[in-house]
């Protein structure tokens, strides 16, 4: 089977691995049907977080089981599942507080599991789950394939998206402002609407991406920053947002989230920290913004956000504008890092 490798800074490759197999009881064997690349790929891929040795790539899938350990009793043969970008057992204590992130046993894709064992990159032809009954959400049955993008959504950008509204306590009525305009904001755009957010801002300077934010539900967009983007929020929102969606995770977009919230608001982040973004205690103190967040547990989301697109309340799907074939994940990463596509879905 091949897989995707991460060899250094602008080096993507396609290489051989043996064939699938159950190691463990608690594994399943998972034909990739659909996976995609991150935004957070691209740090590995800029250089920016630089990779010791040749890396597996590749945290988001979705595909069809092809044969389970002896204990595993949630999916079976057949069955279409979308894999959360952690892995989890779903019974340690943390998983059972519904932080699956944080599970004592479990991992991430393409990295190494808190119990020893190496965890395949789901950019591939096929991915051996290790706890498939923790990890692995099976859909009542084989979607559409138009359907799949969606799908493919919940196993990240969507669950994290819809982490920074919960952690911001969107609720009805309010004035929210997102911060970012890659996959994971839109996908925050799209939550916020679907919480009930009376005015949604997204802050983009890209046409493409402003018009699939208004498809998402956003009423307003700024492309302004720095103190400018501030002082417009501010005024279009009499004095600033309820809740701010800080979905980039850059100290710039961490500034521009802190300072749009209004007195008393609410400060939602789930971008990946890059560039040393810091929290200024005294601001927050000083105004009264609470602040949660962190990475999303999806997992714990995954039932929820599911039956909603199964319902056709959310439609996240477009946030892939671009459809790759995994032979050419090499163009899918330069083309991401170009910002010529939002998020590239790969196909195997």
């Amino acid at each position: 089977m091949r897989g995707t490798v991460l060899h250094g800074a602008g080096d993507v490759r396609l290489a051989e691995f043996p064939d699938p197999a159950v190691r463990l009881p608690t594994d399943a064997v998972v034909r990739v049907v659909a996976s995609c690349v991150c935004g957070s790929d691209l740090w590995g891929y800029r250089g920016i977080s630089p990779v010791a040795e040749p890396k597996r790539m590749g945290h988001e899938f979705v595909g069809v089981v092809e044969e389970v350990g002896a204990e595993v009793t949630t999916v079976r043969p057949g069955d279409f599942v979308i894999a959360p970008f952690a892995v989890s057992d779903g019974t340690c204590v943390h998983c059972r507080n519904g932080i699956h992130t944080s599970c004592e046993r479990g991992g991430y894709w393409g990295g190494q599991a808190r119990v020893g064992h190496d965890i395949d990159g789901g950019q591939a032809e096929y991915v051996v789950s290790p706890f498939a009954d923790g990890t692995l959400v099976a859909t009542p049955e084989v979607p559409d394939d138009a359907l799949v993008p969606s799908l493919l959504t919940l196993s990240d950008v969507m669950g994290t998206g819809h982490h920074a509204a919960v952690a911001a306590g969107v609720s009805p009525g309010d004035k929210v402002v997102v911060v970012g305009d890659g996959a994971v904001g839109l996908c925050a755009v799209l939550a916020a609407a679907r919480l009930g957010a009376e005015r949604v801002v997204a802050m983009s300077r890209h046409a493409d991406r402003q018009a699939l934010a208004r498809t998402f539900g956003a009423t307003d967009i700024v492309a302004t920053r720095g103190d400018e983007g501030v002082a417009e929020v501010r005024d279009l929102l009499g004095g600033g947002a309820d809740a701010v969606l800080e979905c980039v995770g850059t100290k710039e977009s961490m500034d521009q989230a802190l300072h749009t919230v209004r007195p008393g608001g609410r400060l939602g982040y789930v971008g990946v920290p890059a560039g040393g973004p810091e929290f200024p205690v005294r601001h927050l103190f000083s105004n009264n913004i609470s602040v949660r967040g962190g990475v999303a547990p999806v997992r714990a989301y995954l039932p929820e956000l599911l039956a909603a697109v199964l319902a056709g309340e959310i439609n996240p799907g477009p946030v892939f504008d671009a459809e790759y074939a995994l032979a050419s994940v090499a163009d899918a990463y330069t083309d991401m890092d170009n910002r010529k596509v939002i998020k590239p879905l790969l196909r195997p």
